[in-house]
């Protein structure tokens, strides 16, 4: 399978002129060094960039993630898979044991301890990268101009974001104007007092 979503790692979305090939290009670039090897596969709305531990490593277990990037109206949506740590896992071990067994023999092991603790990091360092170059494009979390309108549900007139009545009709708009999680992008109503993608409360 090559992509496995992990529900308990919610998606993030980007919103502002963002596609997810600018996305593939930044983790492509970025994680093109040391132990791992990283691929993109798909085309289109649709990409898929994964990152394995290189069978040629020389320090460090083994381990595979891999990040869904779609297009989507105003923005991308970022996922990750689940994450092996199996390899990593082992590597660990190994390196306990053989510390247990002789202390020095740590000194042996320390490029495989500092390659696993890369990979254990290795999510975070995803997020840190798509988050730096979605802000170097000028696209984040908030809503874009071209979405920060609503449309009246009697005249279905687009109204400027702040708008207390329909510019075309005058009638009343309420709460009907979006609004973004702050921690994940997700668009949301103004009656949400927790966001549905990610679980955490609004601010």
């Amino acid at each position: 399978m090559l992509f496995d979503y992990n529900s308990n790692m919610p998606q993030r979305i980007y919103h502002g002129k963002l596609v997810n090939t600018d996305l593939a290009k930044a983790l492509l670039a970025f994680f093109s060094r040391g132990n791992l090897q990283v691929q993109q596969f798909g085309s289109g709305d649709n990409l898929v960039v994964q990152l394995a531990s290189s069978p040629f490593a020389r320090s460090g277990g083994s381990t595979a993630l891999s990040i869904l990037l779609q297009n989507v109206e105003d923005g991308v949506s970022v996922s990750l898979s689940k994450q092996a740590w199996l390899g990593v896992a082992a590597s660990l071990g190994v390196s306990t044991i053989a510390a247990l067994r002789n202390p020095l023999s740590i000194l042996n092991r320390l490029d495989d301890i500092a390659q696993d603790i890369e990979y254990i990091q290795l999510a975070d360092s995803v997020w840190s990268v798509i988050d730096q170059t979605a802000r170097s494009l000028g696209s984040g979390f908030e809503l874009s101009e071209r979405l920060n309108k609503y449309v009246c549900s009697y005249c279905n007139t687009a109204n400027p974001l702040g708008e207390p009545r329909c510019i075309a009709c005058g009638a009343p708009l309420g709460d009907i104007q979006p609004i973004t999680c702050s921690n994940c992008g997700y668009v949301l109503t103004k009656a949400e007092k927790t966001c549905p993608n990610c679980k955490k409360p609004i601010s």
